[in-house]
């Protein structure tokens, strides 16, 4: 059965439309983090207490305001998310109605619209258990 390009579009729609509201709903909040770490993301610079790590001491700040500064960095959180999907032909298996290769797709699209609206990474690898060639032109 091959599909036009108009049903091919139709049904694209239908699954962003319904994932994004399954992620605005389950995946409300962001992955960065509140943590104040040793991230690489510079934060602020704030007045040195006891107990701070004297290695983030700022040294020009403190030496221009005569009082003690340290450097404060916040965590970083950015992921990646891969996808690892299997096409061999044991995702035919399933009703006329729903396929095993039709949920693949679904959680596929929610997860990636969920990654994509948190400013992550996506990537996708598709195996099978038949071997081909690829024979570059």
């Amino acid at each position: 059965m091959v599909l036009t390009t108009e049903e091919i579009l139709r049904k694209v729609r239908e699954l962003e439309i319904k994932s994004k509201k399954i992620t605005t709903h389950l995946f409300t909040g962001e992955y960065h983090s509140a943590f104040k770490g040793k991230g690489m993301s510079f934060r602020e610079v704030r007045e040195y207490y006891a107990g701070d790590d004297v290695r983030f001491i700022d040294w020009n700040v403190s030496a221009r305001f005569n009082h003690t500064f340290t450097k404060v960095f916040e965590e970083e959180r950015e992921l990646t998310v891969m996808l690892m999907i299997d096409t061999s032909a044991s995702n035919l298996f399933g009703t006329v109605a729903r396929q095993k290769k039709d949920l693949i797709v679904e959680m596929g699209a929610v997860l990636t619209f969920s990654a994509i609206n948190n400013n992550d990474k996506v990537g996708v690898i598709f195996f099978s258990d038949k071997i081909e060639k690829y024979i570059a032109p």
